[in-house]
């Protein structure tokens, strides 16, 4: 059976995405160098996947020469997408599932802890009946 085309990044891609995100706008020769940090690979890896994703439109082209690319959808957008489609193919659709596994497994420091803590109680503030959350 053939596999059809996710609609979300591959690894390649979302390593490419990363140094979009974190270096902003960057030519095929940026992105190479970038990624060379982590290993060996030749100009056209970059440029073919870059070709492949600006067909998905992840990134967007400049017309300008050397050509610009600039992430199409922000990190967060992205992350979201990818956790939705996590809690959905492996945890029956339950972010709460998730949630609990990653935090049972997943090594978090003290810091983090307290992190996540105060993010949930921010959530309650705000979701209180009778209060108005912060403007």
């Amino acid at each position: 059976m053939a596999r059809r085309p996710s609609e979300h990044p591959t690894e390649a891609e979302m390593e490419i995405l990363t140094v979009l995100w974190r270096g902003g706008p960057s030519t095929v020769r940026q992105v190479h160098e970038t990624l060379q940090a982590d290993r060996t690979t030749g100009m056209t890896t970059p440029l073919k996947t870059l070709q492949v994703m600006t067909e998905k439109a992840l990134p967007v082209r400049s017309d300008t020469r050397p050509h610009l690319y600039t992430a199409a959808i922000p990190a967060e957008r992205t992350q979201a997408g990818l956790l939705s489609d996590l809690a959905r193919r492996a945890f029956d659709g339950s972010v709460r599932k998730l949630l609990v596994r990653a935090v049972q497994d997943g090594g978090l420091s003290q810091r983090e802890l307290d992190e996540i803590r105060q993010l949930i109680d921010d959530l309650r503030q705000k979701t209180r009946p009778g209060k108005r959350g912060r403007q």
